[in-house]
């Protein structure tokens, strides 16, 4: 039977340590779906186009990824597809305590899903999407921030 889990986040951009948390849970699971969630009440700074295109570039070589986009729930798009685990990483303790929240609405919600959370490498710690934003926001460099393998211009195209 193929273990499969849901990676959701907005992902606006996807990052080095989003990347980090993929692979981890890679290694636990066969096939994990990053799930790029759309909330129509707020108008995120990468289209769901690029964000899809930027992890797409991000994870091509990696097996057992998939990628799609939902607009409901985390629980209900894992019911959707049949998926009993949610993958969530955390950079921090602050980013813990969200997160088991979030998880233990989740689990009052359905019962059948169980969340993961991956604490990020070290190295990868200081990374959020929202520094990669302000990078580019001011023209500064995001390499060290961002994949590798993904072309710069989709960070700069919008």
């Amino acid at each position: 039977m193929k273990r499969t889990a849901l990676f959701p986040g907005s992902f606006d951009p996807f990052t080095a340590g989003h990347l980090n948390i993929l692979k981890r849970a890679l290694t636990m699971f066969d096939e994990v779906v990053v799930a790029i969630g759309i909330n129509i009440d707020k108008r995120g700074h990468f289209s769901t186009e690029t964000k899809t295109e930027i992890i797409r570039q991000a994870t091509a070589g990696l097996k057992g990824v998939k990628i799609t986009k939902y607009d409901n729930l985390t629980v209900d798009i894992c019911r959707e597809l049949g998926i009993r685990h949610i993958v969530r990483g955390v950079r921090n303790m602050i980013d813990f305590e969200t997160e088991r929240s979030i998880a233990d609405a989740n689990r009052r919600l359905a019962p059948e899903i169980d969340t993961i959370i991956i604490p990020t490498s070290q190295e990868f710690a200081h990374i959020s999407s929202t520094a990669v934003r302000d990078l580019i926001k001011h023209n500064g460099d995001t390499s060290l921030f961002v994949p590798d393998g993904v072309d710069p211009a989709l960070f700069r195209s919008e």
